[in-house]
């Protein structure tokens, strides 16, 4: 089905030794392991290290979902996709994504900093541990991304190009289907536990979510303000800390391959409805302070996305028509669909492909009330939108209606 080699364990070393940027970062003919490490949906990926503790990940795409092989086929090209949004991230905010040492566009393959020091946060969640700075990074990283790729500071032509060139049908179409359509209108890949199903029925008939989420996918398949990351959740968020303190010393956001022009609160809803998830894994867990710890990430990032916006605000191109009534506007109107699209990751978590581990791992008695929690946080957040829809009330609906819910 493809047309080109597949990166392995055993053909890797030649591979780096092949390409003199790479073997100059790495003794491609002294490596002491080579591990395949890939454990999302899509790709393959590879850490490689060499005798003297030098690391390197090699990333490749395939012509199809790796998660359900070639009976899903898939372009290769969100590789190149990958690589321009964190480029055109970098230029922003160099410190919160990785290096890109190659990108090889006939074999869709990356090559990037080894973040092995790093953690995946959802893991690290899981744990409860804390990672202090975390969340405030990624909403300082989602408002340089709405202000510095948007209208607001490139000029038109500039503009025009971009949005042309990050085109990304493909995987958009599988956000449009997974996240918006399939949890309320299921295609066969919907699943949940037998004491879920009369809550997956309940979430199917609800006008209300359903006319909500007709919303957010036109909001999505319309609103082309910034080159969003596209999937930005705990599980494609690195994170470290010194051994001696929970403070973070890097956040770096991988796996934008679903970057594409789209509205600025999409990013925003994903990571805040993943907060709750982490906080429904909690209650679950009878960790109450810990549930607490886990939904006041939502105001730590909004509070350091709406900081940077209004930061890079001043040096907006026009500043004669977009005004500061303007400015207080548009960040009430991010907060509101941020809402939207948190019910959205919610459900599609909870009965759609593509679950998540917080819950996933649970033992089933305590998996059924999380599950119950986070579509019932879903369902109450799209009725209260159009009210106070700040961090708090998110957060005070989120506790509420998860320590109800949870099973024993």
């Amino acid at each position: 089905m493809a047309d080109y080699e597949f990166l392995t364990t055993e053909n890797l070393a030649g591979y780096i030794a092949s390409k003199p940027e790479l073997n100059s970062r790495i003794n491609a003919g002294a490596l002491v392991s080579v591990n395949e490490i890939g454990d999302g949906n899509l790709n393959l990926v590879f850490l490689a290290k060499d005798a003297e503790g030098r690391g390197m990940c090699l990333k490749q795409a395939l012509p199809y979902v790796r998660m359900t092989g070639e009976g899903w086929p898939m372009t290769p090209d969100r590789a190149r996709h990958e690589v321009e949004s964190i480029q055109a991230h970098r230029a922003l905010e160099p410190t919160l994504l990785p290096e890109i040492y190659l990108f090889d566009p006939g074999r869709h393959i990356i090559a990037m900093e080894d973040l092995s020091d790093h953690e995946v946060w959802r893991k690290a969640l899981n744990r409860g541990e804390k990672h202090e700075g975390a969340a405030a990074a990624m909403g300082r990283y989602m408002g340089a991304l709405a202000f510095g790729t948007s209208t607001f500071a490139m000029d038109r032509e500039a503009l025009s190009e971009a949005i042309a060139r990050t085109q990304n049908p493909q995987l958009c179409v599988i956000t449009e289907d997974l996240i918006f359509t399939e949890p309320v209108v299921s295609a066969g890949r919907n699943s949940v536990l037998p004491a879920n199903e009369p809550d997956a029925a309940d979430l199917s008939a609800d006008p209300v979510m359903m006319r909500a989420m007709g919303q957010a996918k036109w909001y999505f398949m319309t609103h082309a303000e910034a080159l969003i990351h596209g999937d930005l959740h705990t599980g494609s968020i690195m994170v470290r800390h010194p051994s001696d303190t929970w403070v973070c010393d890097s956040v770096k956001a991988f796996d934008s391959e679903f970057a594409f022009y789209g509205p600025v609160a999409f990013d925003i809803g994903i990571l805040f409805a993943n907060y709750i998830i982490a906080a429904a894994r909690a209650y679950a867990l009878r960790e109450d302070d810990r549930a607490a710890r886990c939904l006041g990430l939502i105001a730590q990032s909004w509070d350091a996305f709406e900081a940077e916006f209004r930061r890079r605000w001043p040096g907006r191109l026009d500043p004669r028509v977009w005004g500061d009534v303007f400015l207080e506007e548009l960040i009430d109107r991010w907060g509101k669909e941020s809402w939207l699209f948190a019910a959205a990751e919610l459900a599609r978590r909870t009965v759609g492909a593509a679950k998540t581990s917080d819950v996933q791992t649970l033992p089933d008695n305590l998996r059924e009330g999380a599950a119950r929690g986070d579509l019932q946080v879903a369902r109450q957040l799209v009725r209260e939108m159009d009210g106070d829809h700040s961090p708090a009330r998110m957060a005070q609906i989120a506790a509420s209606v998860l320590e109800r819910c949870r099973t024993a």
